[in-house]
């Protein structure tokens, strides 16, 4: 029971404290996962954020389900998921009683154009951190280079990407099969 407890602590505090979003809740989810508990691997990790993308539903309670049926099973992703979503939940609840009255002070107004350049560095850092992770180097830059113009200024679907670099990373594999055995 006390497992249970903790892991909603451990994520509820992440979802509290992670302004940006499910990518900017990255490096916190694998400092307290990875390094402090130890519940999973580097590797696993990495192989987790790939699946928590490919599926449909938020990026962040993704990942912690994912976690929590990977180390405890359902009650631990239901934990897990529940405290990745309930301090969100409240903050967003609390604005959206309040804001309309308030949007319009200078205070407000500086506050919240204050907090994009630090969510744009909370969504950045991880990004990089990952990058790092996959070994993307001079030879491989291009692929995510090419994948974000696409996406940006082509206005590509996401989904097509996702599915032509599969495709590409499969078709790239049998190559190197081939070419190892010969």
């Amino acid at each position: 029971m006390m497992f249970y407890v903790n892991a909603f602590l451990i994520f509820a505090k992440i979802g509290l404290f992670t302004i940006g979003g499910g990518y900017a809740m990255i490096p916190l989810i694998e400092t307290e996962v990875v390094h402090r508990k130890q519940w999973i691997s580097k590797e696993e990790f990495l192989d987790l954020i790939a699946l928590a993308q490919t599926v449909p539903g938020i990026f962040a309670v993704n990942i912690a389900i994912f976690i929590g049926y990977k180390i405890k099973g359902f009650r631990a992703a239901l934990c897990m998921a529940v405290g990745t979503v309930l301090p969100s939940f409240a903050i967003i609840l609390l604005i959206a009683l309040f804001f309309q009255q308030y949007k319009h002070l200078p205070v407000v107004e500086r506050i919240f154009k204050g907090i994009r350049p630090a969510v744009v560095a909370l969504i950045a850092a991880p990004t990089f951190k990952m990058a790092h992770s996959a070994h993307i180097n001079r030879y491989n830059i291009w692929i995510p280079v090419v994948s974000a113009l696409l996406i940006w200024l082509l206005g590509f679907s996401p989904i097509y990407i996702i599915i032509l670099s599969g495709l590409g990373g499969y078709l790239h594999g049998i190559y190197k099969q081939k070419k190892s055995k010969i």
